[in-house]
């Protein structure tokens, strides 16, 4: 049941209220904090819960602003989760609305918190994290070169040859020559 005192906590984005109750908006299926910096809803949209699970058995998924299902953590502490996460998963298809999905983001807020912790985007440094990868495969391997693409998650054996070219100076039948005839 709302009351002004909640209304009012809502409308000030109160964090004082928040762990107290929890306020979903039935026309977007959300839940969130009263301190939630997510526009405004109309009163009469507003449910009141006293609990988060309460607002999860009723169907409302968790607000990706603010996190009201507790799965926050600081923007350096989360991007270095995305970062190891890329790097333990670098050979999958990883797009950045794939990652907005595993960690709770629009594509958006995930883009541009990850570049102001890291200095760079989702997408450079998977690619860095897939050359370097490579050229270990490259190193330690006898795998054709397409295959090696393949392996450290690009499939198109053109492009994982641009990618390759573009971040080391050499193509990936380069960088493998060039270390071999360095052998002792």
């Amino acid at each position: 049941m709302m009351n002004g005192e909640y209304w009012q906590a809502i409308v000030a984005n109160d964090k004082t209220y928040d762990g107290k109750f929890w306020y979903a908006v039935k026309t977007t299926g959300i839940f969130c904090r009263p301190s939630c910096k997510s526009r405004l809803p109309n009163q009469e949209h507003v449910l009141i819960f006293t609990t988060k699970q309460e607002a999860l058995s009723a169907n409302f998924r968790p607000c990706k602003r603010c996190r009201p299902d507790g799965v926050w953590l600081p923007e350096e502490e989360w991007a270095q989760h995305i970062a190891r996460h890329l790097e333990e998963n670098y050979a999958e298809p990883l797009t950045l609305a794939v990652l907005a999905e595993q960690f709770f983001a629009s594509t958006y807020h995930l883009q541009r918190t990850f570049k102001r912790v890291t200095g760079i985007t989702p997408l450079a440094y998977l690619q860095e994290v897939r050359v370097v990868a490579a050229k270990r495969l490259l190193i330690e391997s006898d795998l054709a070169i397409n295959a090696v693409g393949a392996q450290v998650g690009i499939a198109n054996a053109a492009h994982f040859a641009t990618l390759f070219l573009k971040k080391t100076g050499l193509t990936p039948s380069e960088f493998r020559h060039s270390y071999r005839l360095n052998l002792p």
